[in-house]
């Protein structure tokens, strides 16, 4: 059988989100659409095999963990894995990409597409990072960082289709107390007396924190719930993208920016603060923005989203 013509052959498509799940989950239903449209690679921290096996098996890993994205130390050269480092950019050359995006303002993305050798390389260029695209993309009007993933899909002429939700009647609700970081996380006795009045009122409650790092029982956990209630990090977002209502206590970030994308979900700001947004570190002993939200105003916004 004769090889594809460059003409004939689906485009390759390089694809990066090096950050954490929430992030990833947020990029999921671009890569699901992009998959039926070329053959997609993400380059992505090793955590990613498990969301791409139940949400798009057709999207192949190349597992980076870039030293840049740790909490710490980020910046201490001397401590790279510059051979793994260098092997992922060999490995990223040979597949010869047509095309490869990024939703992320981030230079250091670009660059990496740039070293890729993909010929189309889109991005949203911050400072002079424009010089290493091929094109530079529009910040979109909406903050919100599915907005950047789906900008991207329009601007090669595909459109993410979602499908909407199911309805789940039912009364089983999952509390998830932790987060990436602690600057993101409510008091876990508060969501203990959370949980215990969500009981009383006929709920079905699962608690579950950080101490559950099985990818795959997180999900099949989730896909059994009816609702969700946790802080701003990544099993929200993964339930959005099961169809689970969510409800989300914000601090230090904004939710017109990282809000889980479900039309019923809903959140709690945290408590005004001059330096939001302000990532995972905190100027502060504690990020008052929320632990100065009280277990009562909780209480009765997640009642009236249940109610509703």
């Amino acid at each position: 059988m004769a090889n594809p013509t460059p003409e004939s052959r689906r485009p390759r498509l390089l694809a990066l989100e090096l950050w954490g799940l929430g992030d990833l989950a947020l990029g999921l239903p671009f890569l699901r659409t992009a998959a039926r449209h070329a053959d997609v690679t993400l380059l992505a921290k090793p955590q990613a095999v498990p969301l791409l096996r139940h949400f798009a098996p057709a999207v192949e890993l190349i597992a980076l963990d870039a030293p840049w994205t740790a909490f710490r130390g980020k910046y201490r050269l001397h401590r790279w894995p510059w051979s793994d480092l260098s092997h992922t950019l060999h490995e990223l050359r040979c597949r010869q990409f047509d095309i490869a995006v990024s939703a992320r303002p981030d230079p250091r993305d670009h660059l990496l597409m740039r070293l890729s050798g993909a010929r189309r390389r889109l991005g949203y260029p911050r400072l002079a990072s424009g010089l290493l695209l091929s094109q530079s993309v529009q910040t979109p009007s909406r903050p919100h960082r599915a907005e950047h993933w789906r900008n991207l899909a329009a601007q090669l002429d595909w459109k993410l289709e979602i499908p909407p939700p199911a309805p789940r009647p039912g009364r089983q609700l999952v509390i998830h107390t932790g987060a990436g970081q602690t600057v993101r996380e409510w008091p876990r006795e508060r969501f203990d007396a959370l949980a215990a009045h969500l009981r009383g009122a006929g709920w079905q409650v699962t608690l579950i924190d950080n101490s559950l790092t099985d990818l795959d029982r997180l999900l099949e956990i989730l896909a059994g719930a009816d609702r969700f209630i946790g802080n701003d990090s990544g099993p929200g977002h993964l339930a959005a993208l099961l169809g689970v209502p969510t409800f989300t206590l914000f601090g230090p970030q904004l939710p017109e920016r990282f809000a889980p994308q479900h039309p019923q979900a809903a959140w709690i700001d945290g408590a005004p603060c001059a330096h939001k947004p302000c990532h995972d570190y905190c100027r502060f002993a504690v990020p008052h923005c929320l632990r100065d939200v009280p277990l009562e105003t909780v209480r009765q916004r997640v009642d009236a989203w249940l109610r509703a």
